[in-house]
């Protein structure tokens, strides 16, 4: 599919990695995004960065991952603000004041606008030099599951492999009434067929431990791995980036030693 798209591309920094802001434009909407390209990239994979809730496609953590992936593992590495944040809105939102614009709009029909601005950015990315969309991995947890998981689903076997967490089939209360799709989560898990890493956290104050077990038993791919860490929902043990980080890249590099992978993950 032929999107149109607007491309910003900084020179190559030491570690060699090229920045390449993008914006996909639709009749209706704008799809705001980047990429972290290795410099000298022949026909290197790509992982998508899902950032969670309130964060933007430029939060720390995604630009430190996506610089580690282009920079230390030879793979492209693509982040979109979700729905109601970043760049598609003039000022930050709250919470409350984005859960409440997804209620309104409906949360199905956000779910669907998400999983086609993925398609979008994985097309775009896809004319780049030297970038190989057909072998494509996917790292987001929280909101980064709540969008990446039923994108995850829709693509099928285009999904080598994927790391979602810190979400569940069942809420905390102080969600904003509209925000639960435990139904739509649980058909769209059974149809994912990439080797996934779920991260739980087990003190987790918004989706509650049992829901997020019920989720990752809802998986329904051969190959599935449960970690999990003390502490609340935003807490994330220093060593959890790098097991994330070693899972994507021994399914997208598989050819790279795995004591490489974990020695030199350290985006956190």
């Amino acid at each position: 599919m032929r999107v149109a798209v607007s491309w910003h591309a900084t020179p190559p920094t030491a570690d060699g990695v090229v920045e390449r802001s993008f914006r996909i434009v639709r009749p209706r909407s704008m799809v705001p995004g980047v990429a972290w390209i290795p410099a000298h990239s022949i026909s290197c994979p790509v992982v998508l960065l899902g950032h969670g809730g309130s964060g933007h496609k430029r939060s720390a953590r995604t630009v430190r991952l996506g610089r580690y992936f282009a920079s230390r593992a030879g793979i492209a590495a693509v982040a979109i603000d979700g729905p109601y944040h970043g760049d598609r809105e003039d000022t930050p939102l709250t919470p409350t004041e984005y859960q409440l614009k997804i209620a309104e709009e409906g949360l199905e029909a956000v779910v669907e606008r998400m999983v086609s601005d993925w398609r979008s950015a994985v097309d775009a990315v896809g004319t780049l030099e030297g970038v190989d969309v057909s072998t494509l991995g996917y790292l987001g947890l929280s909101m980064g599951t709540r969008f990446g998981l039923p994108f995850g689903a829709a693509i099928g076997r285009d999904l080598s492999c994927a790391v979602f967490g810190k979400f569940g089939l069942r809420c905390a209360s102080g969600f904003y009434e509209g925000m639960e799709m435990a139904d739509r989560l649980k058909r769209d898990a059974a149809q994912i067929r990439a080797a996934t890493l779920f991260h739980l956290q087990l003190d987790d104050e918004l989706f509650p431990r049992d829901g997020q077990l019920a989720l990752f038993d809802s998986l329904g791919c051969p190959e599935k791995q449960l970690i999990a860490y003390p502490g609340a929902h935003a807490d994330t043990s220093p060593t959890a980036p790098a097991t994330w980080c070693g899972f994507i890249e021994r399914h997208l590099r598989p050819g790279k030693p795995i004591l490489e992978v974990l020695s030199a993950a350290q985006p956190a």
